[in-house]
């Protein structure tokens, strides 16, 4: 399975399609809420949000589509990535509830070499969220500082730092 990219595998104008999706449930969601502190009734009481809202029912936090749509592009966008620069932007466009499966992909914008050192590069991509009915709910746009395959040879291949496999020690005989 591929992990992230170097700068040169990316190609301005490619579009991943994340794999595979997350339905998000109350307990998902309900826990990053409490884990963020963020006790916003919309998102934690169910009486509140059915009485109060034009819903009718819990939405689900902006900033937990957002974080599972960046974790999705990970392994196709930024798992060799030396440093997320920048969230350019972020918009919620629709509403997610408890229920949802989440689906993500992301364009590659632009690639620009660093100026100050050749074995890296920055990455230019927007990533879209939409649920299993194709309704787009999320969209960021953000910068990566990737490396080249330079950078990746010299500091050990693609894996660096994982162990080998160690023979099992010979059983002494009693």
């Amino acid at each position: 399975m591929q992990f992230g990219r170097t700068y040169e595998e990316f190609t301005v104008g490619d579009v991943y399609k994340h794999w595979p999706g997350k339905t998000v449930t109350e307990y998902d969601d309900h826990l990053f809420c409490l884990l963020t502190m963020n006790h916003h009734p919309l998102h934690m009481d169910a009486n509140y949000a059915e009485r109060t809202t034009d819903f009718g029912k819990n939405v689900v936090v902006g900033n937990y589509v957002y974080s599972l749509l960046l974790g999705m592009s990970v392994p196709d966008v930024s798992g060799k990535a030396l440093a997320n620069l920048e969230v350019e932007s972020l918009k919620h466009v629709a509403p997610t509830f408890h229920g949802d499966t989440l689906y993500g992909e992301t364009t590659v914008l632009d690639k620009t070499p660093s100026r100050s050192k050749s074995d890296r590069g920055i990455v230019q991509v927007e990533t879209k969220g939409y649920n299993q009915d194709g309704t787009l709910v999320c969209v960021f746009r953000r910068k990566v500082m990737v490396p080249t395959a330079q950078y990746i040879a010299e500091r050990g291949g693609e894996q660096p730092g994982r162990p080998e496999l160690k023979a099992p020690a010979a059983r002494k005989e009693k």
